[in-house]
């Protein structure tokens, strides 16, 4: 899972969604991100760990196993909670629950069609991973600007969820070009980042807007002043790590016509390895062994 694989398309906040979901996964290299001061003590140099974390954050491996795991999102829309699988062919899903309730039987065999369709038509789950790739490469170079983008100041250790953590601030860097619309948006953002000493990955990122920032010179969309991005990621085994909790509050909008107010919160638990790494079919056929409205309503 990706720091900004949650975030799907909506042109002007996709920059910052796009940031939140680029924060996730895979093995981490040893690098220290500390150098030496004159008296013999630890000094922190926050760009490097910022680019050490960056580096690893782009260059993970799969950890040859899938990961299953709960999503609860909720929205302006309502709330929902899923199951999903990741495998080597895409993420794969069942909605278990809405609103705090089971699905009616005429939804639970709405699903119940929705996946067998799924696992009779590969062409389908194979265009839904083309774009889950398309997302995650957009997500991975906001990661990627992460260390130009800002200029960075030590503020401590924390304790994050596996361990120890840095504590950066962070605010514009006055000399970043960004090279995409995207890319724009780090130019109204202060907040602070949370990178896990042990491992040099990205932990958190709590960012606020402090100006509107326009994409495409206002034409193509605006976000306001005001808007905020909380990202948390963990280790949940095998050194893989995931999103565990995702808060979006950003208003703005589209080709100057559409507002758009995109608020949401999710949260991620439950993860659990599968025994082998899953094609996507497998994982359907997992998924329907879950009793879904039955489950939930006995939790």
């Amino acid at each position: 899972m990706r720091f900004l694989k949650h975030f799907r398309s909506v042109s002007a906040p996709l920059g910052a969604s796009m940031l939140a979901g680029a924060l996730f996964l895979g093995t981490a290299t040893a690098a220290s991100g500390q150098t030496l001061s004159q008296n013999g003590n630890p000094s922190v140099d926050p760009a490097k760990i910022v680019r050490d974390a960056s580096w690893n954050e782009l260059h993970t491996t799969r950890p040859g196993r899938s990961f299953s795991y709960r999503q609860h999102k909720v929205d302006p829309k309502g709330s929902a909670v899923k199951e999903i699988v990741e495998t080597k062919d895409g993420d794969v899903a069942r909605l278990i629950e809405k609103d705090g309730k089971p699905l009616p039987p005429e939804e639970e065999q709405a699903e119940s069609d929705r996946l067998n369709n799924l696992l009779a038509h590969p062409e389908v789950q194979q265009h839904r991973h083309k774009k889950e790739q398309e997302d995650s490469a957009r997500g991975d170079e906001m990661v990627r600007m992460l260390p130009d983008a800002f200029l960075y100041t030590f503020d401590g250790m924390v304790e994050g969820p596996n361990g120890l953590c840095y504590l950066l601030k962070f605010r514009p860097n006055p000399a970043f070009t960004p090279p995409d619309r995207e890319g724009e948006v780090y130019h109204g953002m202060v907040g602070e980042l949370w990178v896990d000493q042990g491992q040099l990955r990205l932990v958190k990122i709590d960012a606020h807007l402090i100006s509107d920032v326009n994409f495409g010179w206002g034409v193509l969309g605006r976000l306001y002043k005001g808007g905020s991005i909380l990202v948390q990621n963990a280790d949940v085994g095998l050194h893989h790590w995931e999103t565990v909790h995702m808060k979006l509050n950003l208003q703005g909008k589209l080709l100057m016509l559409k507002s758009v107010d995109y608020s949401t919160t999710e949260d991620f638990s439950d993860f659990k390895i599968q025994p082998e790494e899953l094609g996507y079919q497998e994982a359907i056929r997992l998924l329907q062994k879950i009793p879904g409205a039955a489950q939930v309503a006995s939790r």
